[in-house]
């Protein structure tokens, strides 16, 4: 049973970078494994396994590593400010949903794991747009994020997809997480969509499975499609071509060789600092010292 051992503790480490102690579902939902393995059997390894006893710390269903039993306490606080924020969350992402080309909104981020550090955390969104709209769609979603600051709400949809362009290029242990960790709000179609296109994360995480809360909804389209309609053709085109070498010139300065940015006719990808390497090796730096160097990242 040691392999089993071992997912569990990497999955745990995991989300240690993050400060995040796990309770049994959700090391069960992010297990880092190569195969399916069941939550029964990984309930059965938490409670016996002396490998785990030794290097786990349990308190009120939550899971740490020893030396960070203070977590506990961190998350549940942080829980409570998750619970303030999802309403305001879901409110937002409506709006979202209501500008033309937008086929999917998915709540991602710290708010996503319900670990937001503060009541005015960011509310990072992913879109998923009609093809050759992403930039359009990007500049109805600033209108939003302007609309919002006035308010003191910071709201980041820093990434759009086009809906033909899904497949994340990216694939390591970072990615699979955020892919299978987003929340969709609106266009369950599309959230399906993206989650076959990128059935790779199961080679990291197989247990995952679709996160299927009730945020769900459609939005009343007729302005929506009305939009659409009037931009539809040449318009449309013209304008979404004029956006994008407005802001590729400026947001190719940010560019640099830490970049994780993606800038082109099918993706919007505002992450100008690739915060997913510092995870991994942080993760990988965890990994080390529990012994565990060979594990997947």
């Amino acid at each position: 049973m040691l392999s089993v051992d071992r997912a569990v503790l990497c999955t745990i480490l995991y989300a240690d970078v993050f400060a995040f102690p796990l309770n049994l579902d959700e090391i069960a939902h992010f297990l880092i494994h190569p195969v399916p393995l069941p939550r029964e059997l990984i309930a059965q390894r938490l409670m016996q396994s002396p490998f785990l006893r030794e290097r786990l710390y349990m308190q009120d269903g939550y899971y740490a590593i020893c030396e960070r039993s203070d977590i506990v306490a961190l998350r549940q606080a942080r829980e409570q400010i998750a619970e303030g924020m999802m309403a305001e969350a879901v409110r937002y992402g409506r709006w979202l949903a209501h500008i033309p080309f937008v086929r999917m909104v998915a709540l991602t981020g710290a708010l996503a794991m319900r670990n937001p550090a503060h009541p005015r955390d960011d509310y990072d969104f992913f879109l998923i747009t009609a093809p050759r709209r992403v930039w359009l769609a990007r500049l109805c979603a600033v209108v939003l994020v302007r609309l919002a600051r006035l308010r003191g709400v910071h709201l980041c949809p820093n990434y759009l997809l086009a809906q033909d362009d899904l497949a994340q290029a990216r694939r390591d242990l970072y990615m699979a997480h955020e892919v299978v960790q987003m929340i969709p709000l609106y266009g369950r179609e599309y959230y399906e969509r993206m989650l076959a296109e990128n059935d790779w994360t199961q080679d990291f995480m197989p247990n995952a499975q679709q996160r299927t809360q009730a945020y769900l909804s459609e939005v009343d389209g007729r302005l929506k499609a009305w939009l659409e309609r009037m931009l539809a053709g040449r318009l449309g085109d013209g304008l979404e071509r004029w956006e994008q070498r407005r802001k590729q010139r400026r947001l190719t300065r940010l560019l640099s060789h830490e970049s994780d940015a993606r800038l082109d006719s099918s993706s919007v990808k505002g992450h100008f600092v690739d915060h997913g390497q510092r995870v991994l090796a942080a993760y990988r730096e965890r990994l080390q010292r529990y012994g565990l160097e060979d594990w997947q990242t």
